[in-house]
């Protein structure tokens, strides 16, 4: 299964090339820093504030097709970033799904 559904992102874009590589590149902009802040958390415990990182994160994903982050994302949505060991491991993986998502966009956009 490809890191981003584009036949669910067509539904969208209408299957425009431009328009789908638009609104990946900002996907991809908004959520590297967001995996970002999320990494922060986990020093401050800051659970409402992860909560809502990480939903954000799983509406985006879903809604570009990224079922694999979305998914990661949702797992990671209940977690309380001051229990660190589970908090890093939802992390590491949605970061292994945002690595393979920016990988399949790079290759996108460059064809």
């Amino acid at each position: 299964m490809a890191a981003i559904d584009l036949e669910h992102l067509a539904k969208y874009t209408g299957g425009e090339k431009a328009l789908d590589a638009e609104i990946l590149r900002l996907f991809d902009g908004q959520i590297a820093g967001m995996v970002t802040e999320l990494n922060g958390l986990i020093a401050t415990g800051d659970a409402k504030r992860w909560r809502e990182i990480a939903h954000t994160i799983k509406g985006a994903a879903r809604g570009v097709g990224a079922f694999g982050m979305g998914e990661a994302a949702a797992k990671a949505e209940p977690v309380n970033p001051a229990d660190g060991t589970q908090a890093q491991a939802a992390l590491q993986k949605l970061e292994q799904e945002a690595q393979t998502v920016r990988a399949f966009i790079e290759q996108y956009l460059a064809a």
